[in-house]
This record gives C-alpha cells, sequence and structure tokens, in this order.
C-alpha cells in the first residue's frame, strides 16, 4: 500500500508531466523559429492564445465537436501564422535583433487588444466532451484522463516533429536553407516557401497548445504575455533548435515549477527561475544547443 505522501507525490510528477508537455507544445514553435530560422519572435505565445480562443469559439458559438474543433482551430492558426509571416515578419527578418524585439512585442499588444475587443477581459473555459473528464483509477492512484490525453498528444506530435526535421528530405532541406540560405537558392530551392511553412506549422503547434492546455493556462486576453517568460526560458534552456532540448527542458521546468510550488508556496514562482539561473550558469548554450565561438 502506497503510502499518503507517495500518492500525493506520483499526482503531483503527472500534473508536472501534463504541464511540461503543454509548455512542450507552446515552445517548440518559438525555439524553431529562433534557433532555426533566426528570428526573434515574442509574439509566439499570441499564435497559442489565437488558437485558444478559436477552439472556444468554434464549440461555444459554433457548436462543434470538440474533435473537429481543435484541428480546425489549429488550421486556422496555422492560416493566419501564414498571413502574417508574408506581411509582416518578411519585413521583420531583415531587422536587426533589437528591431525584432521591439516590432514582435509591438504585434503581441496588438493581438492582446484585438482579444480584449472580441472576448472582454473575462477567462474563458474551453468545455471538453464527456470522454475526457473524470479520472483514471491506477490502484490507488487517480489520474486525470484529459491529462492523459494531454501528455498522448503531446508525445505524438514531438515524435512527428523529430521525424520530419531529422529523418525526411524535407528536414535536410530545411536544415540546409538555414545554414546557407544562398546556396540553397542557387541549387534551386524555394528558400522562403521553406521558412513561410515552418513558421506556419511553428504557430500550429502553438495553437495546438493553446487549445489544449486551457485548463491549465487559463485563456484571457493577456495570455501573450502572461506566458511568454516561461516560453522563453524552456526554449533558452533547452537550446534554440534542438527538439529533443525543448522537450527536456519543458519537462525538467514543469516538474520543477509543480514541485516548488507545492513544497514551497511562499517561493511562488521563484523556484524555477532560480532553476534557470542554475543551469544556464552551466550550460549557457542550453542543454542541447550549439556551442559559439
Amino acid at each position: 500500500m502506497l503510502s499518503r505522501f507517495a500518492i500525493s507525490l506520483v499526482s503531483l510528477l503527472f500534473d508536472g508531466l501534463a504541464f511540461g508537455m503543454i509548455l512542450f507544445l507552446i515552445s517548440i514553435g518559438m525555439s524553431i523559429t529562433m534557433g532555426v530560422m533566426r528570428v526573434v519572435n515574442l509574439a509566439h505565445c499570441s499564435f497559442a492564445m489565437a488558437g485558444g480562443y478559436m477552439t472556444f469559439m468554434l464549440v461555444t458559438q459554433a457548436q462543434l465537436p470538440y474533435a473537429v474543433a481543435v484541428p480546425l482551430a489549429v488550421i486556422g492558426t496555422m492560416l493566419l501564422g501564414a498571413l502574417l509571416e508574408r506581411t509582416v515578419y518578411s519585413w521583420i527578418y531583415v531587422q536587426s535583433e533589437l528591431g525584432q524585439v521591439l516590432m514582435t512585442i509591438g504585434l503581441t499588444f496588438v493581438m492582446i487588444a484585438t482579444a480584449n475587443a472580441m472576448f472582454g477581459s473575462t477567462i474563458q473555459d474551453i468545455p471538453v466532451p464527456g470522454a475526457l473528464r473524470g479520472t483514471y483509477q491506477l490502484g490507488a492512484i487517480g489520474l486525470p484522463v484529459y491529462r492523459l490525453f494531454l501528455i498522448a498528444v503531446s508525445c505524438a506530435c514531438a515524435l512527428v516533429i523529430w521525424y520530419v526535421l531529422d529523418r525526411t528530405q524535407v528536414g535536410a532541406k530545411l536544415r540546409a536553407a538555414v545554414d546557407n540560405a544562398k546556396m540553397a537558392g542557387c541549387i534551386g530551392m524555394n528558400v522562403k516557401a521553406f521558412f513561410a511553412v515552418t513558421f506556419a506549422i511553428g504557430c500550429g503547434f502553438a495553437g495546438l497548445g493553446g487549445a489544449l492546455g486551457a485548463d491549465m493556462f487559463p485563456l484571457e486576453p493577456f495570455y501573450a504575455l502572461n506566458y511568454l517568460v516561461l516560453v522563453l526560458i524552456v526554449v533558452s534552456v533547452g537550446g534554440l533548435g534542438s527538439i529533443k532540448g525543448t522537450l527536456i527542458a519543458a519537462l525538467v521546468l514543469g516538474m520543477i515549477d509543480t514541485l516548488g510550488r507545492y513544497f514551497l508556496p511562499e517561493a511562488g514562482g521563484l523556484v524555477i527561475y532560480m532553476a534557470t539561473l542554475v543551469m544556464l550558469l552551466v550550460r549557457p548554450q542550453g542543454l542541447f544547443g550549439r556551442q559559439t565561438a
């Protein structure tokens, strides 16, 4: 028989795992755009917010089933990302890093104001189907079914991203375009199209994280700023452009934050920031980031 402490600890670790997997879904797009495409995109969490609000509208107003609303919201977020990439970001690419920071944070405030005008300042809940409610009993431990679903979806997404980038011709072409865009263009690759598709897919994963993680990341207009620091921490600790690094960083930091808030509630979010400081002092380029000269 497990003690009450052991049961509580397992439940906490499970919650930390689910929290970390949602962090991964939202963060992986930023890791790709910053590490692979070399663009500072501080508006990335705005696309997670957009995916959440689209899901909310499709479920509550259009009365679509949850299983239909979430994929449609992801597609909608990708289309929004593609539109902004061809209009706003194509101009941001050529700016300095400071210019990219200023423009993308400005875009964040525009999207916050838009969300506030459309949905108000209150937190919106996304109803989930009955099949994803309740708990799955594993002995003496009750595991929320919805969080099991989140973990399964996030793991599947991680495998798909890793396979495409590391094991397919498309991934090889993208890495070649990043390493030497001019040479890639000379051999016939449409570098702009590759970057546009990559950016849109990154936005889609953020939208998926925003749609699925609304119970842990409450959906409200300042979503885009409230969770930006957490996403930046995951990307920095994991290493820019590293899928494995982003996944491990999200899981470790999710566990640390969950356990820290439970055992040291008076410290609030200080624990995760101290852990980040230590990790970056030891590995300034991140867990799996490239060494720089």
